[in-house]
């Protein structure tokens, strides 16, 4: 280890907020401000470990509820869940949080666990290089070199939008943007459309169609939509209890096995929530989808349907194909004039553009050894990159629960990584057999689900593929107790499998 790397692990980074400078070395660089990353700070700084920073393109912290700011934004799971175990949040204002309260819960965690001296706002992550010499990562910033120790990703899945493919989109004379880039300053009064039906449109459009002279929303596929149920706590009532609400939250994954008891009842609700909204049954036929619910992510909303149906907003069954000046161009022929248009497209999920970013060992990208659907171990680690941990990345979100059970497991594991690292003082690197292992009982225990049975195409699974990839196919109390504490056995030193014998 360099003198520069012990300085980084037994020193604290004192500056605040103006950006590694040329050289400089740190034991951990985490990369995203988002709720696994600041979450890890929390947890870093609380575990004594001073020597690290965070970078984020932003100019403030909060990840996707920083960049969400559209009309409606709120938690789509109850928030009793929707804050870290080790610093609850007593006081959300109603059973689901609006964007802006988790945003701030994010900037008040930061400011109270003192991560502000460790913060490196507005810097990017232009590259990252193990290098085998130094045993550490070599990072580029926008704001100069940095060498660290260990490398975390936690830039999450929702965090690079996904702009359609549309002929004449940049001829648009009016205002273009996606729905994780929202326009503060839209006047009401407009002609807005819509492109998709996802967690965002549901939410934004029933407050679109209160301030818009006219909507059109182009569905490509309609959403399963179950009841919601949202209201404000009254003064001095009690938040329901985060434990019991987890283990109640976790019986919900039967419904995600396909064929099961739980499935059928799960789509009758939604069936339900349907018939007893639409009584029309023409528009009903349009919205009732054709694969199991929680294919797609099943959407909450009590709105929805009711906004669909009110005169000056129009639901056209069939995604766009064209822009032609103010014109909006659907699939079916029909033709639409817009003075917005706001993409509500989802994201970039199972092929993260950051893994273009980071080279292992023997320069191969992360991109690359993703090519056929991204792997790990433990939804951690990956082999032939050292000293690398992603959070929030393959396999690590619930497609029934909290993404938080898992994040908090992963930051666990990341500790008593280090942990053990300080031990042995060499770098980390999981076995390319433990990775396989993980990967094939991913594969077969996902082979099962609603994910991969259920009929449709969706953000959880890879493209080229057709692998699971994005969600832990499982209850959440099985990861936690699998992967929320450090295993050294899966890892390589030398080639061979820590504590297997000699050859």
């Amino acid at each position: 280890m360099t003198g520069a790397h012990r300085a980084a692990r037994q020193g604290s980074d004192s500056g605040r907020g103006t950006g590694p400078g040329p050289g400089t070395a740190v034991d951990v660089a985490v990369v995203g401000a988002g709720l696994a990353g600041v979450g890890l700070g929390a947890r870093l700084r609380r575990a004594g470990r001073t020597g690290f920073t965070i970078l984020e393109r932003a100019d403030d912290v909060g990840g996707t509820w920083r960049d969400n700011v559209y009309p409606g934004v709120a938690c789509d799971i109850p928030s009793a869940l929707y804050s870290y175990s080790f610093l609850p949040q007593p006081a959300w204002s109603r059973v689901f949080a609006p964007g802006a309260e988790i945003h701030e819960y994010v900037r008040d965690v930061a400011q109270s666990e003192g991560l502000a001296p460790h913060l490196r706002l507005g810097t990017e992550l232009t590259g990252a290089r193990w290098d085998e010499d130094e045993a550490a990562w070599q990072l580029t910033t926008s704001r100069g070199p940095l060498t660290a120790r260990v490398l975390v990703t936690a830039v999450g899945r929702l965090s690079e939008p996904r702009v359609p493919d549309l002929p004449g989109l940049g001829t648009f004379p009016g205002r273009v943007f996606h729905s994780a880039r929202w326009d503060r300053d839209l006047p009401a009064g407009l002609r807005v459309g819509v492109v998709g039906t996802g967690a965002s449109a549901v939410q934004l459009v029933p407050e679109l169609a209160r301030r818009a002279e006219s909507v059109v929303v182009l569905q490509r596929t309609p959403p399963w939509v179950l009841p919601r149920g949202d209201r404000a706590y009254a003064p001095g009532e009690a938040r329901p209890d985060r434990a019991a609400l987890a283990e109640e939250a976790d019986r919900l994954f039967e419904a995600r096995v396909a064929g099961t008891t739980a499935e059928a009842e799960l789509r009758e609700r939604a069936e339900a929530h349907l018939r007893a909204q639409v009584p029309d049954p023409a528009l009903r036929q349009l919205l009732t989808p054709d694969y199991a619910v929680g294919c797609k992510r099943a959407l909450f909303s009590d709105d929805w349907y009711p906004a669909l149906q009110q005169p000056h907003v129009t639901l056209e069954p069939g995604p766009p194909v064209a822009v032609e000046g103010s014109t909006l161009v659907a699939a079916s022929g029909a033709r639409y004039e817009v003075d917005v248009l706001v993409l509500a497209t989802g994201f970039e999920t199972t092929r993260p553009p950051f893994a273009h970013l980071v080279a292992g060992r023997g320069g191969q990208r992360l991109a690359e050894h993703w090519a056929d659907g991204m792997t790990s171990h433990a939804s951690t680690v990956v082999h032939g990159f050292p000293n690398l941990f992603v959070l929030d990345g393959p396999n690590a979100g619930l497609g029934h629960h909290s993404a938080l059970e898992v994040i908090e497991a992963q930051i666990g594991y990341v500790l008593g990584a280090l942990d053990h690292q300080d031990e042995t003082g060499c770098p980390l690197e999981v076995s390319a057999a433990a990775e396989a292992a993980y990967t094939r009982e991913i594969d077969e225990r996902a082979a099962g689900t609603v994910w991969l049975r259920g009929g449709c195409r969706s953000w959880y699974v890879d493209e080229r593929s057709g692998r699971l990839t994005l969600l832990w196919p499982g209850r959440a109390a099985e990861y936690r107790e699998r992967f929320g504490v450090f295993d050294p056995a899966p890892f390589a030193r030398d080639g061979a499998a820590v504590g297997a014998p000699p050859p």
